[in-house]
């Protein structure tokens, strides 16, 4: 049996389609898009006064399998994806352990498809248990499933060992993901440094610390003519560097979060330890930049981060707590609230930044689009549907979120995986 939408006004990152359109998917594909279809024995929604996008795709989630089952499973992790209307997601490899070997990629590919919610591909480590000593068999990970490579939680500190790590992936055409950020210059921050620290009497984390990372990155990318994505941008200057580097043809990408463009590091005054996330949040002016930076398109695409952690890690001092914030299920109406609404972005460029770029950044070809004989990796949302987020609704594990008790713009109405609704409000 295969689904029909009835309805459809769908938006793909080049438009907004004038005029609503029936969608019939089968066998996992979209195979017919018309102004009118009539098949019989399909299971039907209608989504009429509402728009349909292309599947919703997040670079960046942590998911904790294995290793920190209380934290987060790839059984609840993929419910608050699809909650949140993503369809597909890929995993960082800071688990326990660490995704440097076949054996834990076999894992958890086996895994998500039992669970069968949503796309989830793994993403492995750059070196042997994300100790910054030996590259892992970056060939023989992705011959066992990973789609690209990162030690995510912590820099590649070795700049020779991340020039050869480049090198080894541009040989073997799979893209490195690097959390850019000096630890000797970090030195042990909670919180970004500036005013706010020193008022709350917390250890600062300055944003250089990330500038040299990210212009150390840029610069072996050019010399080497290979690629690199720079996750969560948090910094004006860090922008600054990608739109240089990106003007002079340099192969740079990079992806910024709805809590960086949503949250200053005034939250954190109230000593909340879901604000305290890594990077951390900064200064009006730097989320005034990684706003006009997605609207310019210096930033490529929007992620979560999407970092559990248990009430019993988080409620601690704040210098004790974990980094991390849960973001899955914010993260649609935070970009809706903070960027549509305001006018910064249109929803064609929405879907630009959380499906069709880190589609194309990742090479999934058949993702980030709603056209005949694509994958039926569809969300359907009601764009001006006001809720509130609460901690009872997470279907996440954990419920470290700062936005708890924040009133957000656009819900999604149905989540569609392979051409099955895995999720309907």
């Amino acid at each position: 049996m295969g689904l029909l939408i009835k309805n459809a006004v769908i938006v793909n990152n080049d438009k907004i389609w004038d005029k609503p359109h029936d969608i019939l998917c089968e066998d996992g594909k979209i195979v017919k898009i018309a102004s009118t279809i009539d098949v019989k024995g399909h299971e039907v929604v209608d989504a009429r006064a509402k728009k349909v996008l292309p599947g919703l795709i997040d670079i960046h989630v942590h998911f904790r399998q294995p290793g920190r089952e209380d934290k987060e499973t790839i059984e609840t992790g993929p419910k608050s994806a699809v909650k949140g209307g993503f369809t597909t997601v890929m995993c960082m490899p800071n688990t326990t352990p660490v995704i440097d070997n076949p054996m834990t990629v076999e894992y958890v590919i086996r895994e998500a498809k039992r669970v069968g919610l949503c796309n989830v591909l793994p993403i492995g480590a750059l070196t042997k248990a994300q100790k910054d000593e030996e590259l892992t068999d970056m060939a023989e990970l992705k011959s066992a499933g990973c789609i690209a490579f990162s030690d995510d939680g912590k820099s590649v500190l070795n700049s020779r060992l991340f020039r050869l790590a480049m090198e080894y992936a541009k040989m073997l055409d799979v893209l490195i993901l690097e959390h850019c950020q000096d630890p000797l210059l970090t030195s042990g921050g909670v919180m970004n440094e500036g005013a706010v620290s020193t008022r709350c009497g917390l250890k600062g984390d300055p944003a250089i610390a990330e500038s040299v990372t990210i212009a150390r990155d840029i610069e072996i990318a050019n010399y080497l003519n290979a690629r690199v994505h720079i996750c969560h941008v948090s910094i004006k200057r860090g922008c600054e560097l990608i739109k240089m580097a990106k003007a002079q043809g340099i192969k740079v990408t990079a992806e910024a979060c709805p809590h960086h463009f949503s949250l200053t590091d005034e939250a954190c005054a109230t000593f909340d330890t879901s604000t305290k996330v890594n990077p951390p949040l900064r200064s009006q002016e730097d989320v005034d930049a990684i706003k006009q930076a997605i609207k310019d398109g210096t930033i490529d695409c929007i992620v979560t981060d999407h970092a559990p952690h248990t009430k019993e890690d988080k409620e601690v001092g704040f210098d004790g707590a974990p980094f991390g914030l849960i973001g899955l299920e914010t993260s649609l109406g935070l970009t809706i609230k903070e960027l549509v609404k305001p006018g910064i972005i249109d929803l064609p460029t929405m879907v630009e930044k959380m499906s069709s770029a880190p589609a194309r950044i990742v090479g999934l070809k058949t993702k980030g689009s709603i056209k005949e004989g694509l994958d039926a990796d569809i969300t359907i949302i009601d764009e001006n549907k006001e809720w509130t987020v609460t901690k009872e609704g997470f279907a996440s594990k954990s419920k470290n979120s700062p936005f708890i008790g924040w009133k957000l713009v656009g819900e999604v109405a149905y989540t569609i995986y392979e051409g099955k609704i895995v999720y309907k409000a």
